[in-house]
């Protein structure tokens, strides 16, 4: 602990001695942390931009909320917790609504919005437990399991790897001679050797590494400038359509957005916070509504600026095992995110090729929740199975969960278990069987 006026502040604010830990650690930690998710303010706005949004707006928008919501982490929950979009929502937002259903992004983002704020109010009435338990434990696996192959299918055809064929009606190999698919591996190698050594910023890494490969094969083109004031955010500002985003027939969207982000952000705050020693012996953590009030109060604001569901993001790992222990890490975080804001030029770019292996190789973590799924119950395996099948075949999030929990209580009430289904769950299968109904009768 450095020694003048400083040390009472940074000791009063973040307790390092009673965490035992030290402002070089914390600073450390903190920067680890950014490495890790500094590829998500290149992927998320390409992503969104991949659905009309202005990508410069967009990125500006993204990183000056990155540094936002976590600050927020470090003074209201002292944890080390780095806060932004998921893919996951952003994949929702542009592929899902806007470029599969045909939905504006301003309603799409306001969907966004009004599960942010669902999430908010039962934070606020600490029911956030009342809900998990609604919903069966295959349906939360396969929901993480099938948002990873949605993400991962995602980037293999960011890369060109895989190709939409209207001639059969499927998805086919694409041309591997490109240079896009060519970067796209390159990136892949890159990101893959730096896991093996365990370094952090492998993702990062891959895809700087991608981006410079594809200068010489004309995939990426150099900016006249690589530092300048950041673009304004106005093209993303309160441009939201609220009330068409209440309509029901967008109902299981809503929900898609509230149940990727409830479990995701409950699973990665508690195997973030193990990996910290924060949990007690019951595997609980103490102070949980903490971090749930931060990515709940975001998850509501960040939408009104063109930023979707903000939540705590697993990448908050890398710091954690880098010695993080306090808030402290977080504002070195979030400091360095604002230092980027004034790169913009060189992460705009980035072509969408060489983001492509930060795509697949996160949804394959997410994908891998597949293994904790009873594939012997079939009552359980099969609603899982379902969800992760249907989400690819119709490359929307929505129906697959739409899927998911329509089967699932469908098998428990032909297994002779329909008191063990609970009753919120019965009433959601309404609006699920009025979706599925406005999708079979689609043209």
């Amino acid at each position: 602990m450095p020694k003048g006026p400083s040390r009472p502040f940074v000791e009063r604010a973040f307790r390092l001695s009673e965490h035992g830990t030290t402002l070089r650690t914390e600073a450390f930690a903190g920067v680890t942390s950014f490495m890790a998710a500094a590829y998500l303010v290149v992927v998320v706005p390409g992503i969104l931009a991949s659905g009309g949004i202005d990508l410069a707006a967009v990125t500006t928008s993204t990183i000056v909320f990155f540094a936002l919501g976590t600050l927020t982490m470090a003074f209201y929950a002292n944890l080390p917790f780095v806060v932004g979009p998921g893919l996951g929502s952003a994949a929702l937002v542009a592929t899902t609504l806007v470029v599969t259903e045909g939905v504006p992004w301003q309603t799409a983002m306001a969907i966004a919005f009004w599960s942010g704020v669902l999430f908010l109010v039962l934070t606020l009435l600490g029911m956030r437990e009342v809900v998990a338990r609604v919903v069966p434990a295959p349906i939360k696996l396969g929901l993480s399991a099938a948002l990873g192959a949605f993400i991962a299918l995602l980037g293999f055809r960011n890369a060109g790897m895989v190709v939409a064929n209207a001639r059969i009606n499927a998805l086919t190999l694409g041309d591997f001679s490109k240079h896009g698919v060519l970067i796209t591996l390159i990136g892949l190698a890159v990101a893959f050797a730096m896991h093996q050594k365990k370094a952090p910023g492998g993702i990062l890494l891959g895809i700087v590494v991608a981006t410079m490969a594809g200068i010489p094969l004309g995939v990426t083109t150099i900016p006249k400038q690589f530092v300048g004031l950041p673009s304004g955010i106005g093209p993303v500002t309160l441009k939201l359509n609220m009330l068409d985003a209440l309509k029901p027939a967008l109902f299981p969207y809503l929900f898609a957005f509230f149940a990727a982000e409830f479990f995701s952000t409950m699973g990665t705050t508690l195997a973030v916070g193990d990996k910290a020693g924060l949990l007690d012996a019951e595997g609980n953590m103490p102070g949980i509504n903490g971090p749930f009030m931060v990515d709940s109060f975001w998850a509501t604001v960040g939408p009104l600026f063109g930023v979707a569901s903000m939540t705590a993001l697993i990448e908050s790992a890398t710091g954690v095992e880098e010695g993080g222990r306090t808030g402290l890490a977080s504002v070195f975080t979030a400091i360095c995110f604002l230092v980027a804001l004034f790169f913009a030029p060189l992460i705009l770019m980035v072509p969408k090729e060489a983001t492509a292996p930060a795509l697949i190789l996160v949804g394959l973590s997410m994908f891998a929740n597949v293994r904790k799924i009873d594939s012997a119950n079939l009552s359980e395996g099969l609603p899982a199975f379902l969800m992760i099948l249907i989400t690819i075949f119709s490359n929307n999030f929505g129906t697959g969960i739409a899927a998911g929990v329509l089967t699932y209580v469908i098998m428990q009430i032909l297994a002779n278990r329909a008191r063990q289904v609970s009753l919120g769950l019965y009433l959601l299968t309404v609006p699920l069987l009025y979706f599925f109904w406005t999708v079979a009768t689609k043209h």
